[in-house]
């Protein structure tokens, strides 16, 4: 079986690190797959780039000026939206015409259009795609953030300048989404448990097959490692308790750097010895810019694309807190507890199916920084700390591992081959 992977991007963002991790879990289970990007980042031979750099740029940018328009020259939402109007036609491409299975992955900003999804799915061959956020199914937005409107018909869609209106772009784009699945059937993938129940719920995929299949990791990798060793290797302090925030853009408001900041003033205030013993370290983009925001001593990394020295980080620390307002299956968690690091997040997403509460990690009540505060102290002072560090590995080893991750999707692209040869 030949399986190909398309994503926008090859490395960047998590959508990336996820669809390239299940190539290689495919791969390494008896399954042929490769991956079609746009932005190609590696020399690897198992990932082809789109033809045509200048086409590409071209279809990114009209599509980001015709959502400009519509925001009438408001950036604040300029990323949070796709309308699907410019991109490639895949289907002439020989990694397209060779795949018994098409695997969509996040195809936005221009890497597919609606019109081109379209051609994917008349083209005879069996498409699985996996979400990675919402926008397969609502008409522009990746995270919904408390609208209900994709239950029923998007409209009045509150990025919209005026909240939009009952025939804004959100009405518009959702017919034309509704047109493309019309008639055409498609195996939708949900890489949480909360999510595949979103899916579910939208009335644009209604009569599709919703599966709930967990992000890869390979173990092999992120494994725990000699903690006193890694820190050396970083240079950082060998006596503090650490806590470790990643986000590949760690000033991004949805990722709660506000809350991880109030809860670790709240530390500081009820048990001030901590303020000497403890320590933050932030790996991402724009890192520097929360330093002197924190009580504690902040250890500002960076942007880090070397998979060695990521995981040296994990293993470098005590407890891994992601504050984020909004999550499908984060990879960061993942990472985290298969290097051993118990984790600290709120219940959102698919947070609460990564943390078992009290087991391997602590899950706060939602946008209550006091209660994170309370699973911070609880991991790195109260609780057993051995066992949670070895119940989040057990976790990983278990939901997560690259084997297990790809039968479930073996089975998937079968089934899919099947439906399809029965239709013919």
């Amino acid at each position: 079986m030949k399986v190909l992977i398309v994503n926008t991007s090859e490395r960047t963002g998590g959508a990336a690190v996820a669809a390239s991790r299940l190539m290689e879990a495919l791969n390494n289970n008896g399954v042929k797959a490769k991956m079609l990007v746009r932005d190609k980042q590696t020399d690897a031979v198992t990932v082809a780039a789109l033809p045509g750099r200048w086409r590409q740029q071209w279809n990114f940018l009209w599509e980001r000026w015709c959502l400009l328009w519509h925001l009438r020259g408001q950036r604040r939402y300029l990323f949070k939206l796709d309308m699907g109007n410019a991109g490639s036609d895949i289907t002439r491409l020989p990694e397209f015409k060779e795949a018994d299975v098409v695997h969509l992955h996040w195809v936005n900003q221009g890497m597919l259009s609606l019109q081109g999804i379209r051609r994917i799915l008349d083209s005879g061959k069996p498409v699985v795609w996996t979400m990675h956020d919402a926008w397969p199914s609502t008409a522009l937005c990746h995270l919904t953030l408390g609208c209900k409107n994709y239950k029923t018909q998007c409209r009045n869609c509150k990025y919209l300048p005026g909240k939009g209106s009952s025939n804004d772009l959100s009405a518009r784009v959702w017919r034309r989404k509704k047109a493309m699945l019309k008639g055409r059937h498609v195996w939708f993938v949900a890489c949480s448990r909360w999510l595949a129940g979103e899916a579910k719920a939208s009335a644009l995929l209604a009569g599709q097959r919703v599966e709930n299949i967990p992000n890869p990791i390979d173990t092999h990798v992120f494994c725990p490692k000699d903690k006193a060793e890694a820190r050396r290797l970083l240079e950082l302090p060998q006596e503090e308790r650490l806590i470790l925030f990643v986000s590949q853009r760690v000033t991004h408001e949805n990722k709660g750097m506000d809350y991880l900041v109030e809860a670790c003033q709240l530390l500081a205030e009820q048990y001030p010895d901590m303020v000497s013993t403890t320590g933050v370290v932030v790996l991402g983009g724009h890192a520097e810019d929360v330093e002197g925001r924190l009580p504690f001593k902040t250890y500002a990394l960076g942007y880090v694309n070397d998979v060695q020295r990521i995981v040296s980080i994990y293993n470098a620390a005590d407890v891994f807190v992601l504050p984020s307002l909004s999550e499908n299956l984060p990879n960061t968690i993942m990472e985290a507890m298969a290097c051993g690091v118990p984790a600290v997040g709120f219940n959102v997403g698919g947070i609460p199916e990564e943390i078992d509460h009290r087991q391997n990690g602590y899950v706060a009540r939602y946008r209550d920084a006091a209660d994170m505060a309370a699973g911070l102290r609880w991991v790195l002072c109260e609780a057993d700390y051995e066992s949670l560090s070895a119940a989040a590995v057990r976790k990983v080893l278990k939901c997560y591992s690259q084997q297990s991750v790809a039968m479930k999707y073996t089975e998937v692209y079968y089934e899919a081959m099947a439906s399809k040869r029965c239709n013919l």
